[in-house]
């Protein structure tokens, strides 16, 4: 079938986009240190370059995002991110200075705003049974890019040589390297990627004639006498379509399938009305996902942080041994998406959800025990050490793969490219702050570790409190009034 083809071909070349989205960050981390020192940067350049990249992509996400709910395209938008990449690593090439190499972060990071309108394409094109296995596979591709970048830089350490006025060594290379790769990927892109719309699911559609229908308020019976729309239907429901609220929820349900805009057409809306998408991302459910999304993508990179000086000043780790505990770890991670991509078809997404925090809290409680103060022979360092890491990473996918599932079910399917964005922002946040919570406490672990803890802890009763709300919510199933908009 054609449709499926290119469908196909789509999903590949997202996975192609993602990957070389691991691939650029494994390619341009380990080198970036050296390169700043060649150009005389100060240290706090480190940090302002890895940060000035996720600055911008948070900021430019929730407006791609917006863009491809409007417009329902996303290939466009991808075609115009990638510029930014191909631009800011060229400019990453260049390397005349140390501001012109943070411009170039800065100029790349906004390419990453494209990641939320995909998102919202894979939502809309998915269902909601599927939908955390996409992810999942998605997810794999990038850290699939994470393993393949320290390979690539086997040879691009190895270029010496001159290009016009511009000279190619172990530190530029990764620019020019990267900068051909999203060329590439352009041709990619126009020849693979189509902007399909999704084939309509059964309740869908049942849902799409239902709402069609009471559009009609009045219909003409042969006497000439008029009859509401929706007493053209049993119960003004379609059979099949679930008319029941979510449970313990029931104020926030608009009964027989209206949307909130049809509810409050037949008067006049107050001002706090404007604010009703506003308040979508305030729900119970909603902030607890997005918080979700912080603590652990911040307590993950503050590990990751906190593992190098660790390795070091304990266990006398190099850049080689180092560089072979990421490449297993990173092993893990996708064993873990793919694993995560099978229990998506048998277990809810709150359960993995609930699986994967439960051994994130026995993570940091290990590492809390015993890497807080090391102690002991080598075998047993590198034990609790091995033991630590493992656990921590053996988390992650449950949690981001969930998470990122079940956000796509609790806010509305025709803004979910903004919706995206905006959690893709709150996870740029926290990769910003993390490193530098745990930069500054290299030497205060106990400090650190416990506000993870804390934090962790906090999580878990948030998914306590609020387990029952984290499911999908029907079409008809909308944001309750605010207090002002019940005395207006």
């Amino acid at each position: 079938m054609e449709y499926q083809r290119k469908k196909k071909l789509t999903n590949f070349t997202i996975g192609l986009l993602f990957l070389s989205g691991g691939i650029e960050y494994a390619v341009i981390l380990p080198t970036i240190w050296a390169y700043l020192q060649t150009l005389h940067a100060e240290p706090y350049f480190l940090g302002l370059g890895i940060s000035a990249f996720s600055l911008t992509g948070l900021l430019t996400g929730p407006l791609f995002g917006h863009w491809s709910d409007r417009s329902q395209r996303t290939k466009a938008i991808i075609l115009f991110a990638n510029v930014f990449e191909i631009v800011g690593n060229f400019m990453y090439f260049m390397g005349v200075s140390k501001w012109l190499l943070l411009g170039s972060r800065l100029v790349a990071g906004i390419g990453t705003g494209a990641g939320a309108s995909i998102f919202g394409y894979l939502t809309r094109s998915t269902t909601s049974q599927e939908r955390a296995t996409v992810f999942a596979a998605v997810m794999a591709c990038r850290q699939v890019g994470l393993l393949i970048g320290p390979a690539c830089n086997l040879f691009l350490r190895l270029c010496n040589f001159r290009l016009g006025p511009f000279e190619v060594n172990k530190f530029t290379s990764p620019g020019l390297f990267m900068c051909l790769l999203w060329i590439l990927l352009q041709f990619v892109v126009v020849a693979m990627y189509y902007d399909l719309q999704p084939v309509p699911h059964p309740l869908r559609a049942a849902l799409a004639a239902q709402q069609e229908e009471e559009r009609e308020p009045l219909v003409q019976h042969d006497s000439g006498q008029e009859e509401p729309a929706e007493h053209r239907s049993y119960g003004g429901t379609i059979q099949g379509v679930p008319a029941e609220p979510p449970m313990g929820d029931e104020s926030r349900y608009v009964p027989n399938g209206h949307l909130a805009e049809e509810e409050g057409g037949a008067k006049e809306k107050s001002p706090f009305q404007n604010f009703s998408a506003m308040r979508e991302y305030l729900r119970e459910e909603v902030v607890v996902l997005l918080t979700a999304q912080f603590i652990t993508l911040f307590n993950q990179t503050a590990l990751e942080t906190m593992v190098t000086p660790i390795t070091q000043r304990y266990l006398s780790f190099g850049e080689l041994e180092n560089s072979i505990m990421y490449f297993l770890c990173g092993i893990e991670v996708i064993c873990g998406f793919f694993l995560v991509r099978c229990l998506s078809s048998r277990l809810p997404d709150r359960v993995i959800l609930v699986l994967g925090l439960v051994i994130c809290n026995v993570a940091c409680i290990w590492c809390l025990l015993f890497l807080a103060r090391p102690q002991g022979s080598f075998p047993v360092l590198l034990s609790e050490l091995v033991v630590g890491v493992f656990l921590q990473v053996l988390g992650l996918p449950f949690v981001a793969v969930s998470q990122v599932s079940l956000f796509s079910k609790v806010t509305a399917e025709r803004t979910q490219g903004f919706s995206q964005g905006l959690r893709r922002s709150v996870g740029g946040i926290a990769t910003i702050l993390g490193p530098l919570w745990a930069g500054g406490l290299t030497e205060n672990l106990y400090i650190m570790l416990g506000v993870m803890m804390g934090l962790l802890s906090l999580l878990m009763v948030m998914v306590g409190l609020s387990y029952s709300y984290l499911v999908e919510v029907p079409r008809s199933y909308v944001p309750g009034p605010s207090p002002e908009e019940r005395c207006s």
